[in-house]
């Protein structure tokens, strides 16, 4: 694009407003990218466990665990607290102390932070994730801010409770590596700090369970959905942009995004607690041959073990839920994720092969990927370029203000990164120029 020179050296107030916002920007870009360049790093990329504990002391200073959580309806967040694991400080206090602590696998190098990163918007933004002896697994690690509401737990819900996920990382080879509950067990039990805080959370000694209800009870205390979306909702009509304000008629219409992230009141979360096929695997997997493969590893051997293996490790995971359930209707499918905070957990999809969201809303901008199995809800929407910019900027409205440099920081190298490569971009499919067959 050709511009004019400025032949006079004066400027309008248009121009000088700006480009003092401009500048403006700029330095808090730069700022905090000099802050993010000083996160001392750890094992695996994580930033350090002592650092990562100062970054959430400032971000939460204090949970008081005998309140509902703003937002949520008292009823109903009782009733996702198990009897068994009702929350009181000791209990979070052990759980946050466990969360860090990487003597939980098997070389010492990995915790739930590893994976959670407080500084990386409790997600590890890797495609998917490093565990022990610089494994990587198959799957893209979820956030785990404002997860207490999941009905099920994992990309393919095999775990019915925060409580069960909480324990099986530890025990999976390639994540934290462990042999078995009680080798954690081991690795802790004679810890001094420990077996006082195990005997005030649970009037028990240290025990493989107690360790999941610690770890649950303290990730139910990272609710935070306080972002200028939900100002917007509760009446505050300048809380978001006009673009974010049209992105969200068109995600409510003509982007049929709220098919399976509603987002109102009474569901804040943005995800349906489905499951859904929509046409990610597909671009490389043969799921015929991957499903005979998977039944018959689950004939030979059904535990819990080898379904963690199955998932995380071999090509069957691109099975998802069809794991779980042997249903061919959930072959291919995983669980719906949550909508807050997305702009600060790149990158997206199960697989962790959707860069940012411009390629999210080009995926669904041309319908997925044809398969067998798509869900029948997927279909091109037809979408211009501007709409997808919308649609984009009200998903970066979703972020909690405790992280705002972040999503701004996000928001500009997912922009940059969407103008150099849009992978997924293909005009003349959302259109319906050209018609997708089944393969």
């Amino acid at each position: 694009m050709h511009t004019k020179k400025i032949q006079s050296s004066r400027c309008s107030p248009i121009v000088s407003i700006v480009t003092l916002c401009g500048i403006v920007l700029f330095t808090l870009w730069n700022t905090q990218a000099a802050v993010l360049a000083q996160v001392p790093k750890g094992e695996h990329g994580a930033a350090e466990m002592e650092y990562q504990i100062k970054q959430l002391n400032q971000l939460q200073p204090s949970v008081d665990v005998s309140k509902t959580p703003p937002g949520f309806d008292s009823v109903i967040w009782q009733a996702f607290i198990p009897q068994d694991n009702a929350l009181t400080p000791e209990r979070v206090l052990l759980g946050r102390k466990l969360y860090f602590d990487k003597r939980l696998s098997a070389d010492g190098t990995v915790s739930c932070a590893t994976c959670h990163d407080v500084t990386r918007g409790f997600t590890d933004q890797l495609a998917v994730s490093e565990g022990i002896k610089e494994q990587f697994g198959k799957r893209n690690a979820p956030t785990t801010l404002n997860v207490a509401l999941l009905q099920t737990v994992f990309l393919d819900g095999r775990s019915p409770t925060l409580e069960h996920q909480a324990k099986m990382p530890i025990i999976n080879p390639i994540e934290m590596g462990m042999s078995d509950g009680q080798a954690a067990v081991n690795a802790i039990k004679d810890d001094a700090e420990y077996q006082a805080a195990f005997q005030k959370a649970y009037r028990r000694q240290v025990n493989y369970d107690d360790i999941g209800r610690a770890i649950a009870a303290f990730e139910r205390t990272l609710i935070f959905m306080d972002s200028p979306f939900r100002r917007f909702l509760n009446g505050d009509k300048n809380a978001i942009s006009s673009e974010a304000h049209q992105g969200w008629e068109l995600f409510n219409e003509k982007g049929r995004c709220v098919t399976c992230h509603p987002m109102n009141p009474s569901n804040p979360l943005g995800t349906d607690n489905r499951f859904h096929n929509v046409g990610v695997s597909a671009r490389h997997q043969d799921f015929d041959t991957l499903t005979r493969q998977g039944l018959k590893a689950l004939e030979e051997d059904a535990s819990e073990q080898k379904l963690e293996e199955l998932a995380l490790s071999t090509d069957m995971s691109e099975l998802g839920r069809f794991l779980v359930t042997k249903n061919r209707s959930d072959i291919g499918a995983f669980r719906t994720p949550l909508l807050l905070n997305i702009g600060i957990t790149p990158p997206y999809m199960h697989d962790g092969t959707v860069e940012t969201l411009w390629d999210v809303m080009d995926h669904y901008n041309k319908g997925g990927e044809a398969n067998l199995f798509l869900d029948g809800g997927m279909e091109p929407l037809a979408l211009t370029e501007d709409e997808i910019n919308n649609i984009v900027a009200f998903l970066f409205s979703l972020t909690d203000d405790r992280f705002a440099q972040e999503n701004q920081r996000q928001l500009k190298r997912q922009k940059a990164q969407s103008e150099k490569k849009r992978p997924l971009k293909d005009d003349d499919m959302a259109f319906r120029k050209k018609i997708a067959f089944e393969k």
